[in-house]
């Protein structure tokens, strides 16, 4: 992972935020072969559909809760100490789920709120990573950063969906039994997030806010807090939307709908890393040109359409294209909304105002989850596409309308100097 995030050409950033993209990079890994195995495991443990729901439930409800307490007191406890003592959590989870069979003491586990059940991260770690990458790069490279963010996330996932059939190979090595050579790939996921710790305890004291800047208000955030709770709103909208078809979700469909078996699970999902990584690069260069959030609501929308449509799709591999199709479009929001939010508010409200909108998403995603396994096991297995596509449609219609006119510094800079005839490109994509 190192070698990954040193092949990006980061002169412009420090050595903190290399840190933070390794960490980044070591957690999506270990989330790439998890979110495709976890389904399976709890399947195999004897759980049905519902009660592995249930499951997926906890882990985004731990998320919320453990980002909402973390992101309150994340200014004066230290950011880094907290990165730290989450990573810690996640390791102790992925023990749990490598040793027990007892449903009561996995939906424990899981209520940590580390255990991933999707490509895209619900916990801690976020917001306060979110909040300290805008002070390792100038403005103008700020959503670049975001961006590169993304990208080493969906590389590493992309290996680690591959690495998902481990488990078929370490069966046969092993002579041991299906459910004990998924158990291993938890054991992993637990030393990586010893991994991480390690890189976080190398953070230097540059990460933390000057308490002089620190936000006051409820939960940190007091001249942007009309603003965070409307994007907080409209964000969980798309998460009620997005929680009925988190990733695990849709490799326990595939697997189950359309019989694609455990090795092509991990393949199909290491291709949609692969895109969406490089959707992040061309999401940055779109955001250069039309602007933040035309770039969040103009790709997201078309994305919709095609989730609500794979369903229909009588063929596995129809089904498999629309999918990789969709992930093309569907992630390009997620540098652009960072960056967006990390720009409209002051610098001691970042961390706040990313925990309140990130708890906002993990809360409304929490409940859809279950939702989707009783509609899949009771209504109709397309039933959660459907829903999650006219749910996540009307977020970017809503979007779009509210936040059109409110633009980044960056943004309102570069327009303002094309008014006076001032060329601005030049000078933002100089090194």
């Amino acid at each position: 992972m190192d070698r990954l995030t040193a092949a990006i050409p980061l002169r412009w950033t420090n050595r903190n935020a290399r840190l933070i993209l390794t960490a980044r990079s070591l957690r999506a890994f270990a989330y790439g072969f998890l979110s495709v195995l976890l389904g399976i495991h709890l399947e195999s443990l004897g759980l049905d559909p519902f009660a592995i729901g249930v499951v997926f439930t906890a882990s985004l409800m731990g998320a919320a809760a453990l980002t909402l307490a973390l992101s309150a007191v994340a200014d004066r406890w230290g950011r880094r100490r907290l990165l730290i003592a989450n990573a810690l959590l996640m390791a102790a989870a992925g023990l749990v789920f490598a040793l027990a069979s007892d449903f009561w003491l996995l939906l424990l586990a899981a209520l940590s709120g580390t255990i991933g059940v999707s490509t895209n991260e619900r916990g801690a770690f976020l917001s306060i990573e979110q909040a300290i990458l805008p002070q390792t790069a100038p403005d103008h490279r700020r959503t670049q950063l975001f961006s590169v963010y993304n990208v080493v996330s969906s590389f590493a996932g992309a290996v680690g969906a591959m690495a998902s059939g481990a488990p078929v190979l370490l069966q046969g090595a092993l002579g041991s039994s299906p459910t004990d050579a998924l158990r291993l790939m938890f054991y992993l996921y637990a030393l990586l997030a010893l991994a991480v710790v390690l890189l976080f305890v190398a953070l230097t004291a540059d990460v933390e806010v000057a308490r002089a800047t620190a936000g006051g208000g409820l939960w940190g955030v007091r001249r942007s807090a009309r603003t965070v709770a409307k994007l907080a709103a409209l964000f969980s909208l798309d998460s009620l939307g997005g929680g009925l078809v988190v990733q695990s979700f849709l490799a326990f469909w595939f697997h189950s709908v359309h019989g694609i078996p455990l090795d092509g699970l991990g393949q199909l999902f290491a291709a949609a890393w692969l895109i969406e990584a490089g959707s992040f690069l061309v999401a940055e260069r779109l955001a250069r040109r039309i602007g933040l959030i035309n770039t969040m609501v103009f790709t997201h929308l078309p994305s919709n359409i095609l989730l609500a449509v794979i369903p229909l799709a009588p063929m596995a591999w129809l089904a498999v294209l629309l999918f990789l199709l969709r992930q093309s479009l569907s992630q390009m929001d997620v540098p652009t909304r960072q960056s967006y939010l990390m720009a409209i508010v002051d610098p001691g409200e970042r961390v706040a105002a990313a925990g309140i909108t990130h708890v906002a998403r993990v809360v409304t995603q929490s409940v859809s989850p279950a939702a989707a396994g009783y509609l899949m096991e009771y209504l109709s297995v397309g039933m959660p596409f459907f829903l999650a596509g006219m749910i996540k449609a009307g977020y970017d219609l809503a979007l779009y309308f509210s936040f059109r006119s409110l633009r980044p510094p960056e943004e309102e800079a570069a327009r303002a100097a094309r008014s006076e005839g001032i060329p601005v490109e030049r000078e933002r994509s100089a090194p």
